[in-house]
Protein backbone atom coordinates (compact mmCIF):
# COMPACT_ATOMS: atom_id res chain seq x y z
CA UNK A 1 0.00 0.00 0.00
CA UNK A 2 1.41 3.38 -1.04
CA UNK A 3 0.97 6.26 1.37
CA UNK A 4 0.19 9.70 0.02
CA UNK A 5 2.67 12.40 0.97
CA UNK A 6 1.53 14.83 3.65
CA UNK A 7 2.39 18.43 4.47
CA UNK A 8 3.45 17.57 7.99
CA UNK A 9 3.32 20.10 10.79
CA UNK A 10 4.26 23.73 10.13
CA UNK A 11 7.79 24.76 11.04
CA UNK A 12 8.59 26.80 14.11
CA UNK A 13 7.68 30.48 13.73
CA UNK A 14 10.14 32.61 11.76
CA UNK A 15 11.09 35.74 13.73
CA UNK A 16 12.68 38.67 11.90
CA UNK A 17 13.80 41.90 13.49
CA UNK A 18 13.69 44.30 15.03
CA UNK A 19 13.60 45.91 11.60
CA UNK A 20 16.03 48.72 11.01
CA UNK A 21 15.70 51.49 8.46
CA UNK A 22 18.62 49.84 6.70
CA UNK A 23 16.59 46.60 6.39
CA UNK A 24 13.69 48.56 4.92
CA UNK A 25 15.85 50.52 2.45
CA UNK A 26 17.75 47.39 1.38
CA UNK A 27 14.48 45.58 0.65
CA UNK A 28 13.14 48.67 -1.10
CA UNK A 29 16.18 48.75 -3.38
CA UNK A 30 15.99 45.04 -4.11
CA UNK A 31 12.29 45.26 -4.94
CA UNK A 32 12.64 48.34 -7.16
CA UNK A 33 9.92 50.17 -5.20
CA UNK A 34 11.60 53.54 -4.77
CA UNK A 35 8.58 55.38 -3.35
CA UNK A 36 10.01 57.99 -0.93
CA UNK A 37 7.36 56.95 1.60
CA UNK A 38 9.69 54.06 2.46
CA UNK A 39 12.93 55.99 3.00
CA UNK A 40 12.38 59.77 3.22
CA UNK A 41 11.48 61.03 6.69
CA UNK A 42 10.18 64.41 5.49
CA UNK A 43 8.07 62.86 2.75
CA UNK A 44 6.61 60.23 5.10
CA UNK A 45 5.69 62.85 7.72
CA UNK A 46 4.10 65.11 5.06
CA UNK A 47 1.99 62.10 4.01
CA UNK A 48 0.71 61.73 7.58
CA UNK A 49 3.00 58.96 8.84
CA UNK A 50 5.30 59.20 11.85
CA UNK A 51 8.22 57.65 9.98
CA UNK A 52 8.99 55.87 6.72
CA UNK A 53 7.24 52.49 6.62
CA UNK A 54 8.33 49.17 5.18
CA UNK A 55 7.35 48.09 1.68
CA UNK A 56 4.36 45.76 2.11
CA UNK A 57 6.06 43.07 0.09
CA UNK A 58 8.77 42.74 2.76
CA UNK A 59 6.31 40.91 5.05
CA UNK A 60 4.80 39.06 2.10
CA UNK A 61 8.27 37.94 1.03
CA UNK A 62 9.01 36.66 4.52
CA UNK A 63 5.75 34.67 4.43
CA UNK A 64 6.49 33.23 1.00
CA UNK A 65 9.97 32.18 2.14
CA UNK A 66 8.57 30.62 5.31
CA UNK A 67 5.99 28.64 3.30
CA UNK A 68 8.52 27.58 0.64
CA UNK A 69 10.87 26.38 3.37
CA UNK A 70 8.05 24.25 4.76
CA UNK A 71 6.62 22.72 1.58
CA UNK A 72 9.22 23.41 -1.12
CA UNK A 73 9.57 26.34 -3.53
CA UNK A 74 8.96 24.17 -6.61
CA UNK A 75 5.64 23.03 -5.14
CA UNK A 76 3.92 26.44 -4.95
CA UNK A 77 0.73 26.40 -7.01
CA UNK A 78 -1.13 29.49 -5.74
CA UNK A 79 -0.39 32.36 -3.36
CA UNK A 80 -2.84 35.08 -2.31
CA UNK A 81 -1.66 37.99 -0.16
CA UNK A 82 -3.62 40.55 1.89
CA UNK A 83 -1.88 43.57 3.42
CA UNK A 84 -3.49 44.55 6.71
CA UNK A 85 -1.26 46.96 8.64
CA UNK A 86 1.89 49.00 8.13
CA UNK A 87 5.25 47.75 9.36
CA UNK A 88 7.60 50.26 10.98
CA UNK A 89 11.27 50.51 11.86
CA UNK A 90 11.71 48.77 15.21
CA UNK A 91 9.00 46.18 14.54
CA UNK A 92 9.74 42.49 15.02
CA UNK A 93 7.82 40.28 12.61
CA UNK A 94 6.78 36.70 13.30
CA UNK A 95 5.66 34.39 10.49
CA UNK A 96 3.45 31.40 11.27
CA UNK A 97 1.46 28.92 9.26
CA UNK A 98 -1.48 26.58 9.62
CA UNK A 99 -2.41 23.60 7.49
CA UNK A 100 -6.03 24.10 6.41
CA UNK A 101 -6.55 20.89 4.43
CA UNK A 102 -4.96 18.21 2.30
CA UNK A 103 -6.82 16.84 -0.70
CA UNK A 104 -6.46 15.14 -4.04
CA UNK A 105 -6.21 17.59 -6.95
CA UNK A 106 -6.35 16.80 -10.68
CA UNK A 107 -2.56 16.48 -10.88
CA UNK A 108 -1.89 14.94 -7.46
CA UNK A 109 -2.08 15.62 -3.74
CA UNK A 110 -2.36 19.26 -2.63
CA UNK A 111 -2.28 21.19 0.64
CA UNK A 112 -3.91 24.53 1.43
CA UNK A 113 -2.24 26.61 4.12
CA UNK A 114 -2.89 29.94 5.83
CA UNK A 115 -0.01 32.22 6.78
CA UNK A 116 0.32 35.24 9.06
CA UNK A 117 3.08 37.81 9.45
CA UNK A 118 2.40 39.59 12.75
CA UNK A 119 4.03 42.56 14.45
CA UNK A 120 5.31 42.23 18.02
CA UNK A 121 1.97 43.72 19.17
CA UNK A 122 0.18 40.64 17.83
CA UNK A 123 -1.43 42.70 15.06
CA UNK A 124 -1.41 40.88 11.71
CA UNK A 125 0.49 42.95 9.13
CA UNK A 126 0.12 40.46 6.25
CA UNK A 127 -2.01 37.35 5.77
CA UNK A 128 -1.61 34.86 2.96
CA UNK A 129 -3.25 31.72 1.65
CA UNK A 130 -1.35 29.23 -0.47
CA UNK A 131 -1.78 25.94 -2.25
CA UNK A 132 1.18 23.57 -2.55
CA UNK A 133 1.65 20.32 -4.42
CA UNK A 134 2.72 17.56 -2.07
CA UNK A 135 4.79 15.86 -4.77
CA UNK A 136 7.26 17.78 -6.96
CA UNK A 137 5.91 16.09 -10.09
CA UNK A 138 2.28 16.85 -9.19
CA UNK A 139 2.04 19.85 -11.51
CA UNK A 140 3.92 22.19 -13.80
CA UNK A 141 5.44 24.44 -11.09
CA UNK A 142 8.36 26.71 -11.85
CA UNK A 143 11.36 25.55 -13.85
CA UNK A 144 14.69 25.63 -12.01
CA UNK A 145 16.89 28.36 -13.47
CA UNK A 146 19.44 25.90 -14.80
CA UNK A 147 16.80 24.33 -17.09
CA UNK A 148 16.09 27.62 -18.89
CA UNK A 149 18.38 27.83 -21.93
CA UNK A 150 20.28 31.16 -21.85
CA UNK A 151 19.32 31.95 -25.45
CA UNK A 152 15.63 32.11 -24.42
CA UNK A 153 16.24 35.10 -22.12
CA UNK A 154 16.43 38.38 -24.07
CA UNK A 155 19.72 40.16 -23.21
CA UNK A 156 17.91 43.43 -22.34
CA UNK A 157 16.13 41.69 -19.45
CA UNK A 158 19.39 40.63 -17.78
CA UNK A 159 20.69 43.71 -15.92
CA UNK A 160 24.10 42.23 -15.10
CA UNK A 161 25.25 41.79 -18.72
Amino acid sequence: MTRSPTAGPPPEPLVFGPLTRTDIVRYQGASGDMNPLHHDETFARAAGFGAPLAVGMLGAGLLAGYAAGWLGPANVRRLKIRFLAPVWPGDTLTCTGTLLKEYQGNAGPLADIELCCARQTGEAAVRAWATFALEPEAGPGLLPLETVPPETVPPETVPWT
